[in-house]
């Protein structure tokens, strides 16, 4: 796992690499648990991913050594990650899973992204980040894109190949207020974890996750307090299992590689790498989800529109404007600085 103490060029790269590894390995997650939640339950999806996510990065901890920096982490960073782990991993997940169940991956994954928006405030509030006009027409893309993919949610178009009629009928409202809670829970936990990661230069991601994953273990175990709770994640069906214990595998590997990226590379670089995600998503979805998710026009291009907003978020100003060759005047402009620095 990354190291933490110095971002030269090398780790740079290093934790893009992770964070575009990040993005395909949670868009299989997000595709395995919308199956599994089509016949199944949230709490059911819930009850295998954060015991196992836990427990995969024990496994990964002491695989590389790293057990014993557990007990080294100040108590600062502790609060942050411990924190990180209840908001991401039980509020953003349960959120996540549960838009996917009530309107398909395809519609809710556009409205999830909108973390990106989230976790770039975030930055510039609390880490004094830049915030240029370049990256806020990226933020007005991608609120578009969001909004674009709800329109005729259950229409007839569809692209070539696709199914002629939806095989569900969308929840859009429930959904969409589900994938906005998991847009603010997922864009507010890699900011906790940067936080943590900058308190403890030098310790290792994976025993960092260890705590995190501890945190959200313990929080989750307070919902079987809740009556009928217990019941309904004893009764996870045989058919269900395998798609539930793969999305387990695979959230686990993504969180590892989200966690080694943001050790690595600023957190406004990161974010918006992890948005790839999305297109993945839609891919996944039809190869494995066909019968479960709409797909029409729309979705195609309000995804597509989120991922390019995401892109000119990541992108520095002067770099696009040397690309582009833009005029000196268009080039101040998008380099201009609405707040940070």
């Amino acid at each position: 796992m990354a190291r933490h103490g110095r971002v030269g060029g090398d780790v740079f790269l290093l934790g893009i690499l992770y964070a575009a590894l990040g993005a395909f390995t949670f868009a299989l997650n997000n595709v395995a648990m919308r199956r599994g939640v089509v016949t199944g339950s949230v709490l059911q999806g819930m009850a295998l991913t954060v015991p196992f996510g836990g427990l995969t990065f024990l496994v990964i901890a002491i695989a590389f050594g790293e057990l014993g920096q557990i007990a080294m982490y100040p108590a600062a960073a502790v609060a942050w990650l411990a924190g990180q782990g209840i908001v991401h991993f039980v509020f953003g997940r349960y959120c996540n899973y549960k838009s996917n169940q009530l309107m398909g991956v395809n519609l809710s994954a556009p409205v999830v992204q909108l973390q990106v928006v989230v976790a770039m405030v975030w930055a510039v509030l609390t880490l004094h980040e830049i915030f240029t006009v370049l990256q806020l027409a990226g933020s007005v893309l991608m609120l578009g894109g969001s909004f674009v993919t709800q329109r005729n949610a259950g229409g007839r178009r569809k692209i070539p190949g696709a199914n002629t009629k939806p095989a569900f009928r969308p929840q859009i409202v429930s959904g969409y207020l589900f994938a906005l809670g998991a847009a603010l829970g997922y864009g507010t936990s890699p900011l906790m974890a940067r936080e943590a990661f900058l308190a403890a230069p030098g310790l290792g991601t994976a025993a960092g996750g260890c705590i995190a994953y501890a945190s959200a273990t313990l929080c989750f175990a307070l919902i079987l307090f809740k009556p009928g709770a217990f019941r309904d994640i004893s009764s996870t069906s045989r058919e269900n299992l395998p798609w539930f214990l793969s999305g387990a595998v695979t959230v686990a590997v993504s969180q590892a590689f989200v966690y080694a990226s943001l050790a690595a590379a600023p957190l406004i670089v990161v974010t918006p790498i992890l948005q790839l995600s999305l297109v993945f998503r839609l891919g996944l979805s039809q190869w494995i989800n066909r019968e479960h998710e709409v797909m029409n026009i729309a979705v195609i291009v309000g995804a597509f529109a989120a991922v390019l907003g995401s892109l000119l978020v990541a992108l520095p100003s002067d770099m696009l404007a040397g690309w582009l060759e833009l005029p000196p005047t268009l080039s101040d402009f998008l380099r201009y600085r609405l707040a940070g620095g």
